[in-house]
């Protein structure tokens, strides 16, 4: 609506021309749309080639939001679903990306306002979803070097930390505080500050409770954690790392409050190393010492994990192993209570082919975002008993459930209002909510 409002008073303006002259070039008038689509919305270095097919049945990419649309009968919409609605929604067009990828949340600590962070091909989008029906685009900031198909965030203390596998990218900070005083929106943000201890990276985890992030999948440290202090958020430190088990593709570190009383109180790092999960005691940073590591059968690419709440157990994904073996959508659960002594506990085949990707417990919910079939909701009360089922889905790519890599990338289930926020590589940032 905006760019309607703003151009129309330029066709009267050029009426008035046309009424006052005897010749027009009209070649020229549609010269000046043309500009002035290009510039409104975009900002300095960000790209609008959308390349991203979305998928059929999508809402209205140039709306600025949806309604809100229930789950009933199987269906919100065009969106197969069980149990969670669809409460709103943004293209991928929207942001001027060609893809999208990893997202995160945050609330604001003085407002209680809700924030989506959508990580994208070129840069980092900000949206409010306080009133999920109609989110607003707050602003973006743009990839630190090229465009990459990875992009991945976190937050600590109202910063946002981001980094990409992009080359020369570094680690973009961004005070999110930024955003309460946003006028024109979209805005486009300038970093508050880069780290450039390292240049590519797939993935970065934080402890909130020490104020620790760590790089993970970089060009140091063998691609293993690489360690800053995040103590000063503005100002990141390098802090060492570990490269003893090779290359980490994703990990969860936490101060231990858990089973095994031998390491109460240390900060644990459990990595998802391509074959394996290892198990590291990152307490004393200049020396990282290995505690353990497990594996399992039909090993193809051990992608991600989480623990249960209860720091029992470790809920982890294989990323091709729907590829290479044929399996069902596999979630394998091992039992940490013994940190020394990991046990492979059992594993869970969902009904579907899909490829499984990031997944984040929430109370006593697993939240897996799971390529072509979406949003899965599994209840893991009974984890300890060896089982776990699913209470619910949202599948955002409804073409097919095949085990292709498209569809839902992550999922953000942690917003106090219940709004979960499923980030998917082509059709956009979706929002929904359990009935």
């Amino acid at each position: 609506m905006k760019k309607i409002f703003f151009i129309a008073p330029l066709f009267l303006f050029f009426s008035l021309l046309i009424s006052c002259s005897e010749t027009t070039d009209f070649s020229e008038i549609v010269e000046i749309v043309d500009e002035l689509d290009e510039v409104d919305g975009e900002g300095e270095g960000d790209t609008n080639g959308d390349t991203n097919n979305d998928d059929e049945g999508d809402p209205d990419p140039d709306g600025d939001g949806v309604p809100g649309a229930n789950c009933s009968n199987g269906f919100a919409g065009e969106y197969p679903c069980a149990n969670y609605d669809l409460t709103g929604w943004m293209s991928t067009s929207a942001f001027g990306a060609g893809g999208g990828n990893d997202c995160w949340g945050w609330t604001d600590p003085d407002s209680g306002k809700e924030y989506a962070i959508y990580g994208l091909d070129n840069g980092t989008a900000f949206v409010d979803i306080s009133d999920p029906a109609y989110p607003i685009y707050v602003g973006k900031l743009n990839t630190n070097t090229s465009s990459s198909t990875w992009r991945d965030i976190k937050v600590y203390n109202n910063h946002a930390y981001i980094v990409s596998e992009a080359g020369g990218h570094g680690m973009q900070v961004l005070d999110l505080t930024l955003l309460r005083d946003t006028t024109i929106q979209p805005n486009f943000y300038e970093a508050t500050a880069v780290y450039t201890e390292f240049g590519s990276a797939h993935n970065i985890v934080i402890n909130e409770d020490t104020g620790f992030a760590y790089a993970v999948g970089t060009d140091t440290f063998a691609g293993g954690a690489h360690f800053i202090d995040l103590q000063d958020p503005a100002n990141p430190v390098a802090a060492g790392g570990y490269s003893g088990s090779g290359y980490s593709h994703d990990a969860q570190v936490v101060t231990y409050n858990g089973p095994d009383t031998d390491y109460t109180d240390k900060e644990i790092y459990v990595g998802s190393n391509e074959t394996e999960v290892v198990i590291v005691d990152v307490t004393d940073k200049a020396n990282p010492q290995l505690i353990s590591s497990v594996g399992y059968s039909n090993t193809a690419y051990t992608h991600q994990g989480w623990f249960t709440e209860d720091l029992s157990y470790f809920i982890t994904g294989d990323e091709q192993d729907e590829l290479q073996y044929g399996n069902n959508t596999r979630t394998i659960i091992f039992d940490l209570t013994d940190l020394d002594n990991p046990l492979y506990q059992f594993q869970y085949l969902a009904p579907l082919s899909a490829i499984d990707h990031n997944g984040y417990v929430k109370d006593n919910f697993f939240y897996l975002a799971s390529y072509t079939a979406g949003l899965l909701v599994y209840d893991i009360t009974s984890i300890a008993n060896s089982s776990i089922g699913e209470v619910g889905y949202f599948d955002v790519h409804p073409a097919d459930n095949n085990a292709n890599f498209d569809g839902a990338w992550s999922v953000y289930p942690y917003f106090e209002s219940g709004n979960i926020v499923i980030s998917d590589m082509a059709s956009g940032l979706f929002i929904v909510k359990r009935q």
